[in-house]
């Protein structure tokens, strides 16, 4: 799998499969190499942050400096465990350790309030002021029982998310 001109073969898709917790079909991971290899322009088998942003869908992420960080230099097996959080089939859990990978920018294990501040900086943009922002993101913390003070850690994510309906999902198409 190291070199993406070659093709995937049947141990590589189930080792695939399981380093993803099966949220992808055979079939899919089949798509998912195809797209890969498009995507993997200098053909070294990894990704770049710049090789992403060719992807329409990404380039207007407003996350996507974000995800960059998430993404950059990824083989294809840490691809495909990347986009499982967005398969139908990934757990809640899984879904909320994403969620909480894109807040905790340093990979401290830690979101705090600046964190939280700057992803809705990213999401808003110019849309609301600085100080609406903050007034909107302490009444979240607040409703949730935190202050703007309080270190969010992933076990505070899943209680905070863990009874929500999230749809995180991607289509996969397979040919």
């Amino acid at each position: 799998m190291g070199n993406t001109s070659s093709m995937l073969t049947q141990y590589d898709i189930e080792e695939v499969q399981s380093h993803c917790n099966n949220t992808f079909s055979q079939q899919e991971i089949v798509s998912l190499y195809q797209r890969f290899c498009q995507l993997d322009r200098s053909n070294g088998g990894f990704i770049s942050g710049e090789e992403f942003l060719n992807v329409p869908e990404f380039a207007v992420n407003p996350l996507s400096l974000r995800l960059l960080r998430m993404l950059d230099g990824l083989n294809f097996k840490d691809f495909v465990a990347f986009l499982s959080a967005f398969s139908p089939r990934a757990s809640l859990q899984q879904k909320i350790e994403f969620i909480f990978k894109v807040y905790d920018s340093d990979g401290n294990g830690k979101v705090t309030f600046n964190d939280m501040l700057d992803v809705l900086r990213d999401l808003t943009g110019n849309f609301i002021s600085e100080q609406q922002r903050e007034q909107v993101l302490t009444h979240v913390l607040e409703e949730a029982s935190y202050t703007k003070d309080s270190l969010i850690v992933l076990s505070d994510f899943v209680k905070i998310l863990g009874n929500s309906d999230l749809k995180m999902e991607v289509e996969v198409l397979v040919d």
